[in-house]
């Protein structure tokens, strides 16, 4: 059955990728701006939407915001096995991350269907918002808030850069933002939850097959660290008068580096907001973001070190430990996936998911990675090989069979 599903005509799936490939992208840099409860975000919702009925399949919206859709009522004959990702993206993020696991899942259950398989229980596809959280601050914040592990008033607050606010930008979508929080019936429904992602690391192209199984997700946590100093003339001033921020930040990006090496982890400062923010003048403040990942006491000895260079204590925004999928899970998944009787590669990852957030909820989960022959992720440069996502198709419809 297998050899039969990935050789199935890809007409499908391309289509699908097309219909996608131009909503939020930057035609100069060709990356993608698909940021939560904007109007390219409706967008996202109105092309999975469609896609979902064009199949039969009924759409229900969660209190968080996610976009679940069932082959047949998961209440009255599940709880059932549910595939997706998300549709949103970093900031001139690729084409991949996240909208391959979407349309992996659609054309997942084409192949089985044009096979005259229906799957025996509730199947769901779904798609979770706000799991870059380049709008708000906090990555995956539709999984958080409907597993809870996100408090709904925190959420709530969050701005964005214009200072709008979440519960704004939900408001001004059509959302009933006093209406979220966590989703126990929603979670009730979820027997199973497996998410297809491209692989965000190159591990896959040493083992030579095209799709992997992950084994864990290292911590990840967020800091904000807010630098403060005198806004000054950048001509006029010497030197020896200035109180400039930079120099705080220049100390904690060096410190990151250093800190991350000495303990094993990786450490990054990728975000900043400058004020004023002239060429001409001495900042009077940086704010800046450090994203720090690996085994929770190292990491949070790099952040304070970072701290310590600064001058400041570090803010946390965020924090998800590490998580372990379900061994029994993974293991009969590898095995499925395998070919000659040898399991497909389990690899651990350091990039955070929704599947993380549900697993840590109780929930039994699995992760499928596609190769990206480069590495590159969260970048325009992100890719995949067109067959490398077929196969990955194919792995899906196969756990399908396996779990379904």
């Amino acid at each position: 059955m297998r050899a039969t599903l990935a050789n199935m005509a890809p007409q499908g799936f391309r289509a699908m990728w097309a219909e996608l490939a131009e909503v939020g992208r930057d035609g100069g840099t060709g990356g993608y701006r698909r940021f939560a409860w904007t109007r390219t975000d409706a967008v996202l919702r109105e092309w999975f939407t469609g896609q979902a009925e064009a199949r039969g399949m009924d759409v229900v919206t969660d209190r968080a915001g996610n976009l679940w859709a069932w082959t047949v009522d998961p209440d009255a004959h599940g709880p059932g096995l549910v595939l997706g990702s998300h549709l949103d993206s970093v900031p001139d993020g690729g084409a991949f991350d996240g909208p391959l696991g979407v349309v992996s899942a659609f054309a997942a259950l084409d192949l089985l269907r044009a096979a005259g398989q229906e799957p025996a229980r509730p199947l769901g596809i779904a798609c979770f918002g706000d799991e870059e959280g380049a709008r708000f601050g906090v990555a995956c914040a539709g999984s958080k808030l409907l597993t809870g592990a996100l408090d709904a008033d925190r959420a709530r607050g969050l701005t964005d850069a214009e200072g709008t606010s979440m519960a704004e930008a939900m408001t001004q979508a059509g959302f009933d933002a006093a209406a979220v929080g966590p989703d126990e019936e929603t979670l009730r429904r979820i027997g199973t939850f497996v998410e297809l992602h491209v692989e965000q690391g190159r591990a896959l192209v040493d083992t030579g097959a095209a799709v992997g199984v992950a084994s864990s997700i290292w911590s990840h946590g967020r800091w904000r660290l807010d630098l403060r100093g005198r806004a000054d003339h950048a001509g006029t001033t010497r030197l020896a008068d200035r109180d400039d921020p930079m120099l705080a930040l220049a100390a904690a990006v060096q410190e990151a580096r250093a800190a991350a090496e000495r303990a094993g982890t990786v450490a990054t400062i990728g975000k900043l907001a400058v004020a004023p923010n002239g060429v001409n003048a001495i900042p009077s403040s940086v704010t800046a973001w450090l994203d720090a990942r690996g085994d929770e006491a190292d990491v949070r000895t790099v952040v304070a070190e970072v701290g310590a260079a600064a001058g400041v204590i570090p803010v946390e925004e965020s924090w998800t430990g590490p998580t372990v999928f379900d061994a029994g899970l993974r293991d009969r998944l590898a095995a499925a996936l395998g070919t000659d009787g040898v399991p497909a590669p389990v690899l651990p990852t350091g990039a955070g998911h929704d599947a993380g957030i549900l697993a840590a909820a109780g929930v039994p989960t699995a992760m499928l990675f596609v190769r990206n022959p480069t590495g590159v992720s969260h970048s325009p440069a992100e890719h995949a090989e067109e067959a490398d996502c077929l196969a990955g198709v194919a792995a899906l419809a196969r756990v399908v069979q396996e779990l379904g």
